[in-house]
């Protein structure tokens, strides 16, 4: 007897993105990025890689699919009505947004790391820098520093965070500090027993204040002037 829906009986449902999605979210969730791929991922979903592939076309695309869930549904925090302070707010969110995502580090780079449901974000840093004075194109420059900046951190973050989590030993740097003469490198070895203190803190948003300073004074700066 031929059942209601449609389908043979004993047929399996359909794979739709949404399972794939929420199947990938229990892997993050319950084990980890790191045991994410795609032949765990089918296992989750009980079908066979080659079938995933026919949803999917690889991980970089799995991990993008995951981006653009997670982000449709996030609220839209109310910005300064200043531009710099709304320029600064803006990267922050921008930071603040990728940060959250642990799996990220893998696809920061990617030319198709598109979340439609961020853009909003981008449109406010872009109207922020022009509403500043910075030409269109300028704001374009402007966004693209920020973003460097803040891809540039957080991928040696993870990387460290990821690194550290797995030394049982003293650091190369740290073996090689100690060893270092004096004389020969002054300034190195006086900061020598504090680097790794002073490299971990967190100075993102001393730095993107500099950021953005720097770009406001270099476009907005008369012409002939040094500053």
């Amino acid at each position: 007897m031929k059942p209601r829906n449609g389908r043979r009986a004993g047929r399996p449902a359909p794979l739709s993105q949404e399972a794939i999605v929420s199947a990938a979210q229990r892997i993050l969730d319950t084990e980890g990025s790191e045991q994410l791929s795609m032949r765990r991922l089918a296992k989750e979903l009980s079908i066979t890689p080659m079938a995933l592939y026919h949803h999917v076309r690889d991980k970089h695309d799995l991990l993008l699919l995951l981006l653009a869930s997670q982000s449709r549904d996030r609220p839209r925090p109310a910005l300064p009505e200043e531009p710099r302070e709304r320029l600064l707010a803006a990267a922050q969110l921008l930071h603040d947004v990728l940060a959250q995502y642990s799996y990220l580090d893998e696809i920061l780079a990617s030319p198709d790391l598109l979340a439609v449901s961020s853009l909003w974000i981008m449109e406010a840093l872009l109207d922020a820098a022009v509403q500043c004075g910075l030409t269109l194109e300028q704001a374009a420059q402007a966004h693209q520093v920020i973003w460097h900046y803040t891809v540039g951190l957080l991928k040696i973050r993870n990387t460290r965070r990821r690194h550290h989590a797995e030394l049982t030993r003293p650091t190369q740097r740290e073996q090689v500090f100690a060893t270092l003469p004096a004389a020969e490198f002054p300034r190195v070895t006086s900061l020598a027993g504090r680097w790794s203190e002073l490299t971990v803190r967190d100075t993102h948003r001393k730095g993107l204040e500099d950021v953005v300073d720097g770009l406001l004074g270099q476009y907005l700066a008369p012409p002939g002037d040094p500053t």
